[in-house]
């Protein structure tokens, strides 16, 4: 998708609230060079708060669209340390979504390598919440790195 964005990034960030203003901001601008499609990958942190965003903006701009792309239906719970609230945000999230995209019917091993490739390839922008290698987030960075995609990480 030549006009469509994606987020990743760690489930934990250094200063939330700054993170929003910024991503807030950023994506406004894209909305306002025409981007209209956001991807976001539905995990806790960075994905979930980057969803709340363009909700939010979608107020003010109704031609943009929310995808979220999910590895498998509630993988949340295959997953470890989700909180109440973090669950809340989470199906929150969903409800603001204008589509999710489910890959798998169920956990198998690659699907969230899959999810990660998903939102790459469908996008032609990476906007990325990035402090360290052997993370998801690195593999879904390098993974738009050699797609030779534009990637801008939240976290220099």
């Amino acid at each position: 998708m030549e006009k469509a964005i994606c987020f990743t990034g760690h489930r934990d960030m250094q200063s939330e609230d700054k993170v929003k203003i910024q991503l807030y901001s950023l994506v406004e601008e894209y909305i306002k060079e025409g981007y209209t499609t956001f991807l976001a990958g539905g995990a806790r942190g960075f994905d979930n708060l980057a969803a709340e965003v363009v909700a939010n903006l979608r107020e003010k701009y109704p031609q943009v669209k929310l995808v979220i792309a999910l590895p498998f239906p509630s993988h949340y719970r295959h997953e470890k340390n989700w909180n109440s609230d973090e669950i809340k945000t989470y199906k929150q999230v969903l409800k603001n979504a204008d589509e999710v995209v489910t890959l798998f019917k169920e956990y198998k091993s690659g699907a969230y390598f899959k999810r990660n490739r998903y939102l790459v390839d469908n996008t032609a922008i990476c906007i990325a919440y990035y402090r360290r290698n052997g993370s998801g987030t690195a593999y879904t960075v390098n993974y738009a790195n050699a797609c030779k995609k534009k990637v801008i990480n939240l976290a220099q």
